[in-house]
């Protein structure tokens, strides 16, 4: 069975940049996210779940109405964890699913909050990636067109701060310039094949 690598960071901080980095070295890497929309869209339990939480409007036309829940979540702390309390089993079991079917010496899953809900020791090692603010701004303004600053800095400020999760991280990789982030993305690479092997 292979090792199990949490790669996290906060919002814009660029996991999936690096994620990807790791895919072209041949590492499987499993984005929470994605799984996580898709979970929403096609678990029955999940969406079932959803509703009786956040009301009918959680959906429209069998589609997850993102904007609606968006709006519900990320100004009230208690709704989002009980969101995430829905949404993160399923996506533990997915993953683990999936990973039975990977053959390669650690799989990466990819995961915006790992430290937050205090599942770090489910990994062999975990890697944060981080980002100056202004940045990550920057960023999600660029992926996210029409997001306000405000919304922005919500989302940033109902995760942990850099410093909190640098504590409990293995690795940190700054994902500011490209060719660095490359770079360290293949000293991690590098050292989790010797630490597995």
């Amino acid at each position: 069975m292979c090792k199990f690598v949490g790669l996290t960071g906060g919002i814009g901080s660029g996991k999936t940049t690096v994620g990807r980095m790791f895919t072209e070295l041949g590492v499987p890497v499993y984005n929470s996210d994605t799984e996580a929309k898709n979970l929403m869209e096609t678990s029955i339990e999940v969406i079932d779940a959803l509703k009786d939480l956040l009301g009918e409007g959680a959906y429209t036309q069998e589609r997850l109405n993102k904007t609606y829940v968006s709006e519900q979540i990320f100004s009230n702390k208690s709704l989002l964890d009980k969101l995430n309390a829905i949404v993160h089993p399923a996506v533990r079991e997915h993953f683990l699913q999936w990973s039975t079917k990977q053959n390669t010496i650690y799989v990466i899953q990819e995961a915006a909050i790992i430290f937050e809900i205090g599942s770090q020791d489910f990994y062999s090692k975990t890697i944060l990636v981080t980002a100056p603010e202004n940045t990550r701004i920057k960023r999600i303004k660029k992926r996210n067109v029409g997001t306000s600053s405000q919304d922005i800095k919500a989302r940033i400020q109902n995760q942990w701060n850099d410093s909190e999760k640098i504590e409990l991280a293995d690795f940190v990789i700054q994902n500011i310039d490209l060719k660095k982030t490359e770079t360290e993305v293949l000293r991690v690479h590098t050292t989790l094949l010797n630490c597995f092997s």
